[in-house]
C-alpha cells in the first residue's frame, strides 16, 4: 500500500519539477554547468559588454533621452534572461528600432519612457501567459522589411545632423531632410571631420571582420586572425574611446571644436517604482490616464515589435546553432525584463541582432554570459560616467549609422518583384507610412496585408473544366467570405446558361466548413433542383462530410472522387 503511494508522490514531484523547468529554463542547464562553459561565458560576456556600452549610449540619443538612460536599459535584460530565456545566444537591451519607436511615442520625456517600459512589459507578459504568441504570425515579411528599412533610413538620416554638428533641426522626417540640407552652411568643421573619420574607421573594421570568414587559414596565423577579429568586434568602443580622447585633448586646451555629450548623471539608478503621473515644464499635472492616452497606437506597436524582433533573432540563432526555443517563454522573458527595467529607469528593450551575433561568434555556452555583460554596464555606470562627458556626438552618430545601414535591404524588393509582385504593396505602404509616422507605419502595413489575405480568402481560385459536366475545382479552402463568389461563378457558368448545366464541385482542398457556407450551399442546391440539374460534391474529407450530413441538406449528392461523380451524372443522363 505504501509503495503505490510513494510512486504517486514521486510522480507528482517529477511533474512539478518539469513544470518548474518550463517556467525557469535555467534549471535545465544549471545542473550541467562546468568550468569550460564558465570560461566561454565570461569571454563572450566581456566582448558583448564592451559592445553594449557605446551602443547603449548611442541609442539613448536616438530615443531622445540623456545618454545614461541607454545604460539604465542595458543591464536588467542580462540578469532576467539568464533565468527565463531559452536561447543561449540572445542578448536583451536597447536597439535602434525600439529607441526610434520610443522617441516617436514619448518625444524624449524620460518619465514617460520609463512608464512605457512598464506598460509594454505588462502587455508582453500577459501575452505570454495567455499563449498569444501566434498573433505575431499575422505580421507578414513584407511589412517587417518595409518597417525596418524605413526605420533604418529615419534613424540613419537623423544622425546626419550630429555628424554635421548643426542644431535646431526638426524631428519629423521630411522636415528633418529639408532643414538638414538647408543648414549645411552652419556645419561645424570639427564635428564633420571627426564624424567622417569615425565612419571610415568603423567601415574599415567592419569589412576586415567580414573578410576574415572567407580568408584561408594560410593567409595569416590563427593568433593574428583572432586579434583582428577582437579589434573589429570591439570597433564601436574603440571608435568612441579614440574620439573622446581627441575631444578631451582639444577641450582642455580651450579649443571647443566638437559637440560633446556633456554632463551625465553618475552612479547606479535608484530602484523605485516607475512614475504613474508627470508634470509638464509649465507645472501642469498630467494623470496616468492622460499619459496612457497620449501613447496612442504606440502602446500596441512597441510591445509587438519588441516581441517580433527578439523572437525572430532567437529563432535564427537557434536554427544556426541547432537548438530549439519556446516562443511564449521568450515573450515572458522580454515582458519581465521590461517590467523590472522600469524600476531602474529603463525604456523598452528587446533582442539585439548585432550583439547576439557577437555573443554567438564568441562561443557563449549559456545565457549566463548576459550576467557578465550586465556587470560591465553596471561598472560603467558606477565609475565611468564622468568620462562620458567628453564623448563627441559625432562619434555616437557614426556608431548608429553603421549599426542601422545593413538594415536597408534593397535586394528584398527585387526578390518580392520576382516571386510575388503583390507583396510590394504592403512593403511600400509600410515604408512610406513609417517615414511619416513610424508607429503607424506597421499598423498600415498590417492592414494592407490583412486586406490582401482576406481578398484571397474571398476570391479563391476556381478551376473550371468541361467534361460534358462542369467540374469546378477549389484550389484552396472554402470559408464564408468566398461563398458569394462561388455562388456567382455557379450562376454565371451553370445556372444562367441555356440549357442549365450540372456541376461537380471538387472539395478535396476543403478541410473546414461553417454555417454561412452551409446556408449558401442549401440555397445553391435548391436553385439546381429548380432547374432540374445536379450539384455533386466530390472528394469530401470525413470532417466536412459529417457537417454536411448533420446539416440535413436536401438533394445532397456526394462521391469519393471526381471520376465517380462524372460516372454518376452520366448514369443520371442515361436514366433521363
Amino acid at each position: 500500500m505504501e509503495q503505490p503511494l510513494l510512486r504517486r508522490e514521486s510522480a507528482r514531484c517529477c511533474c512539478s519539477y518539469s513544470t518548474l523547468k518550463v517556467w525557469l529554463p535555467i534549471l535545465s542547464w544549471l545542473p550541467k554547468y562546468n568550468l569550460k562553459w564558465l570560461q566561454m561565458d565570461i569571454l563572450a560576456g566581456l566582448t558583448v559588454g564592451l559592445t553594449t556600452v557605446p551602443q547603449a549610449l548611442a541609442y539613448a540619443e536616438v530615443a531622445g533621452l540623456p545618454v545614461q538612460f541607454g545604460l539604465y536599459s542595458a543591464f536588467m535584460g542580462g540578469f532576467i534572461y539568464t533565468f527565463l530565456g531559452t536561447s543561449k545566444d540572445v542578448t536583451l537591451g536597447p536597439t535602434a528600432i525600439m529607441s526610434l519607436l520610443c522617441f516617436s511615442v514619448v518625444g524624449g520625456q524620460p518619465h514617460r519612457a520609463v512608464l512605457l517600459s512598464l506598460l509594454c512589459g505588462v502587455i508582453q507578459a500577459v501575452m505570454a501567459l495567455l499563449r498569444l504568441g501566434f498573433l505575431l504570425d499575422f505580421i507578414s515579411f513584407p511589412v517587417i522589411k518595409g518597417f525596418t528599412c524605413a526605420a533604418a533610413v529615419t534613424i540613419g538620416f537623423g544622425q546626419v545632423k550630429n555628424i554635421l554638428g548643426i542644431q535646431g533641426v526638426s524631428q519629423e522626417f521630411f522636415l528633418e531632410v529639408y532643414y538638414t540640407f538647408h543648414k549645411i552652411p552652419e556645419a561645424r568643421i570639427g564635428d564633420v571631420v571627426l564624424g567622417l573619420l569615425c565612419l571610415t574607421l568603423l567601415v574599415m573594421l567592419m569589412f576586415m571582420k567580414s573578410s576574415l570568414t572567407s580568408d584561408d587559414d594560410s593567409t595569416c596565423t590563427t593568433i593574428a586572425r583572432k586579434l583582428v577579429w577582437a579589434i573589429a568586434t570591439m570597433r564601436n568602443a574603440l571608435a568612441v574611446i579614440a574620439a573622446s580622447l581627441i575631444a578631451f585633448s582639444w577641450d582642455i586646451n580651450g579649443n571647443h571644436v566638437f559637440t560633446i555629450t556633456g554632463k551625465t548623471t553618475q552612479g547606479l539608478p535608484p530602484f523605485r517604482p516607475p512614475p504613474t503621473s508627470d508634470t509638464t515644464a509649465n507645472g501642469t499635472f498630467v494623470s496616468f490616464g492622460e499619459i496612457v492616452k497620449s501613447f496612442g497606437g504606440g502602446l500596441a506597436v512597441i510591445p509587438f515589435m519588441g516581441l517580433l524582433e527578439s523572437i525572430a533573432i532567437a529563432k535564427a540563432f537557434a536554427s544556426q546553432n541547432d537548438y530549439r526555443i519556446d516562443a511564449n517563454q521568450e515573450l515572458l522573458a522580454i515582458g519581465v525584463t521590461n517590467i523590472m527595467g522600469s524600476f531602474v529607469s529603463a525604456y523598452p528593450v528587446t533582442g539585439s541582432f548585432g550583439r547576439t551575433a557577437v555573443n554567438s561568434q564568441t562561443g557563449v555556452c549559456t545565457p549566463a554570459g548576459g550576467i557578465v555583460s550586465s556587470v560591465i554596464v553596471l561598472l560603467s555606470l558606477a565609475f565611468l560616467m564622468p568620462a562620458f562627458y567628453y564623448i563627441p556626438k559625432a562619434s555616437l552618430a557614426a556608431v548608429i549609422i553603421c549599426a542601422v545601414a545593413p538594415m536597408v535591404d534593397y535586394r528584398v524588393v527585387v526578390k518580392m518583384w520576382k516571386i510575388h509582385k503583390l507583396d510590394l504593396l504592403p512593403f511600400v505602404v509600410t515604408f512610406l507610412m513609417s517615414l511619416w509616422q513610424v508607429q503607424y507605419g506597421i499598423i498600415g502595413g498590417i492592414a494592407v496585408s490583412g486586406v490582401l489575405l482576406l481578398y484571397t480568402m474571398a476570391r479563391p481560385k476556381i478551376k473550371v473544366s468541361d467534361h460534358g459536366v462542369l467540374v469546378m475545382e477549389l484550389s484552396s479552402g472554402l470559408t464564408f467570405p468566398a461563398t458569394e463568389y462561388l455562388s456567382h461563378i455557379m450562376h454565371t457558368r451553370a445556372l444562367q446558361v441555356s440549357p442549365p448545366r450540372s456541376v461537380v464541385l471538387d472539395c478535396c482542398h476543403v478541410s473546414i466548413i461553417d454555417y454561412t457556407v452551409i446556408s449558401q450551399l442549401r440555397d445553391l442546391l435548391r436553385q439546381f433542383k429548380l432547374r432540374e440539374v445536379h450539384l455533386i460534391f466530390a472528394g469530401l474529407q470525413p470532417s466536412v462530410l459529417k457537417v454536411l450530413l448533420a446539416a440535413d441538406l436536401k438533394g445532397l449528392r456526394y462521391t469519393d472522387s471526381v471520376d465517380a461523380a462524372l460516372q454518376m451524372e452520366s448514369r443520371n443522363l442515361l436514366d433521363d
